[in-house]
């Protein structure tokens, strides 16, 4: 299959090393300097070049903020018998674009990214395909993501959002809340680190990304969920209830199991 990957940065670095000695792969980044390090594929730094290549698929790992833009500028470029797909976390706009072109098309969302996991060993992480989409599309990621060893959801679009506000929006605002209030340690304990590790790699992602992310229409209903356990911690603390706090640490271990 021929294979156009959209944008050259970790995630469709990690998707062209991961795809280029099985398929012809192309790597189109409009910023030559991204294209450097691009091994076994064909490099694009123009989208006239695109015309020649012909996808039979293009992977779109443009930064979330500029997902529907860069299917745009391919748009023209590309046959009409090629299959869009895209990898974005935040799926924000995409049923509406889909719906309005000839294309087919395929959506899915790799649970995983460069900031906290190790992209050599994917063993323990997750991948979420959604389910309006090309059959064949479908089954090509399917087969990919299961060569990985990853864990694999199908859910519809509505259903990805839904799960995005709670597996994603939940932790995000929890480590914006920790790192907020935080202040420099000269003697951190080792839970101290853990939490100023994730907070250190959460900040180093795109404000877009975290700002669409939180903006899930779901994610309001998540962050009252917090306040309200939050309020009950605080007024267990303040009157040195044992016993609720007891109960409230039996009932935090039953939601680990």
């Amino acid at each position: 299959m021929k294979i156009l990957i959209l944008g050259a940065g970790k995630m469709g670095s990690f998707f062209t090393d991961l795809l280029s000695f099985d398929h012809e792969v192309a790597v189109y980044d409009p910023d030559p300097r991204k294209l450097r390090f691009v091994f076994n594929a064909e490099r694009f730094a123009s989208l006239d070049e695109i015309d020649a290549f012909c996808p039979d698929m293009v992977i779109n790992a443009a930064t979330v903020k500029y997902t529907i833009s860069a299917f745009k500028q391919v748009l023209p470029h590309i046959p009409e018998r090629c299959i869009l797909s895209d990898i974005a976390s935040v799926k924000t706009g995409l049923p509406e674009f889909y719906a309005s072109q000839p294309h087919p098309f395929v959506s899915t969302h790799p649970m995983f990214g460069p900031t906290f996991a190790s992209l050599s060993n994917l063993a323990n992480e997750n991948a979420i395909i959604i389910t309006e989409g090309d059959h064949l599309g479908r089954v090509f990621f399917r087969d990919l993501y299961r060569h990985l060893g990853l864990h694999i959801e199908e859910y519809s679009f509505s259903e990805h959002d839904l799960t995005i506000a709670y597996s994603l929006s939940i932790p995000f605002a929890s480590t914006l809340v920790f790192a907020s209030v935080m202040k420099h340690q000269d003697a951190p304990g080792t839970t101290f680190k853990r939490h100023m590790a994730i907070a250190r790699g959460l900040m180093s992602e795109d404000d877009y990304l975290l700002s669409e992310i939180l903006f899930n229409p779901n994610t309001s209903g998540q962050l009252e969920q917090i306040q309200q356990r939050l309020d009950e911690l605080r007024l267990i603390v303040q009157r040195h209830d044992s016993d609720a706090m007891k109960e409230y640490l039996e009932r935090v271990r039953r939601n680990l199991d």
